[in-house]
């Protein structure tokens, strides 16, 4: 049996990348050989957005240190990780899709070198109206969001798919779910 994918989603806070993995993962429903890795996060569940575990600063150096992630990092004050049992999926066939960080892309690209790097973009316009819907920042906190997003360097990876995200969810999904079964 061949090894399944890894498919690494990146993309600006507020481009929709949970959004758009909820929806294929309900569009997909067991019927193709995909699965979606949760990621272990020192955020509260009451902040919203993804469904991850929450764990603690504590706990999560404990399981990073006992070697329990495949993938961890660090971003706006929070300690993310991807738990160990991905290995074991694309062992098994299964292309596995992870919501990762494109600050942490090199890192990630060495441990996973034939990762396919799905990258969501949207418009400035679209992106700020998103982050205001979803109501976890100021003004200024979406404000530098979007500045920051601006200023990163271009992604660069040889595995690379841009996926625009200023369209419908319905069209953004099917391309998606298209991509994550090639």
């Amino acid at each position: 049996m061949a090894d399944g994918k890894l498919f690494y989603v990146i993309g600006p806070s507020g481009a929709g990348k949970d959004t758009l993995m909820n929806y294929a993962r309900q569009q997909i429903n067991g019927k193709l050989p995909v699965v979606f890795a949760h990621r272990y996060i020192t955020r509260p569940m009451s902040a919203g957005g993804e469904n991850h575990i929450e764990l603690s600063q504590t706990e999560f150096l404990k399981r990073r240190e006992l070697g329990f992630f495949a993938l961890d990092w660090q971003s706006h004050q929070n300690f993310y990780g991807i738990g160990i049992e991905i290995l074991s999926w694309l062992k098994m066939g299964a292309n596995v899709v992870v919501n990762g960080s494109r600050e942490y892309l090199p890192t990630a690209s060495q441990r996973f070198p034939a990762m396919r790097v799905v990258l969501i973009d949207v418009s400035p316009e679209v992106l700020r109206q998103r982050l205001i819907d979803r109501g976890r920042e100021t003004t200024s906190e979406i404000n530098a969001r979007i500045e920051r997003s601006q200023l990163m360097a271009p992604v660069m990876h040889p595995n690379l798919v841009l996926l625009n995200n200023d369209q419908p969810l319905a069209e953004t999904g099917a391309r998606f779910i298209e991509l994550l079964n090639s």
